[in-house]
């Protein structure tokens, strides 16, 4: 299997791109999840959950909630796929018109999982600060004092 685990992941994004529900459940088992640092701006902004599990919430969120925030011009840059076994490590930029009209890039680590064939968790990282001016705008930090 492991030496199909880079193909699998790429036809993953394959199905996430096209947007249709049937294509991108059929990646993802069951019990699938996919955990993205807790209050990411995109999950506040979309009132989600950072950390989605099973299949139809994954489903979900791909297909319905992302296009209400990334509205146009979505495109990833893929830097790398890095495969061990059955997991494989994705290095993308990530860019598109968001519904503010803001431009938004960012650069994405993505460790998928896989089990029998199929994606079964997928830990998420990128730069949380530059994704939170993009979408939420600037916010005020108190300044330090002592």
């Amino acid at each position: 299997m492991s030496h199909n685990s880079g193909a699998i992941v790429q036809a993953a994004w394959k199905a996430f791109a096209s947007r249709d529900a049937d294509r991108v459940a059929a990646v993802f088992t069951e019990d699938a999840e996919w955990i993205a640092p807790a209050g990411n701006a995109t999950a506040v902004a979309l009132d989600v959950p950072s950390h989605m599990v099973g299949r139809e919430a994954i489903t979900r969120f791909l297909v319905v909630d992302f296009p209400r925030l990334f509205v146009s011009d979505v495109a990833v840059a893929f830097r790398g796929f890095h495969v061990d076994g059955e997991r494989v490590v994705v290095e993308e930029t990530m860019t598109a018109v968001l519904a503010n009209g803001n431009q938004y890039a960012n650069d994405y680590c993505l460790v998928f999982e896989l089990r029998d064939g199929l994606v079964h968790r997928v830990r998420e990282y990128m730069d949380t600060a530059r994704a939170q001016r993009m979408i939420l705008g600037e916010t005020s930090v108190p300044a330090r004092t002592g």
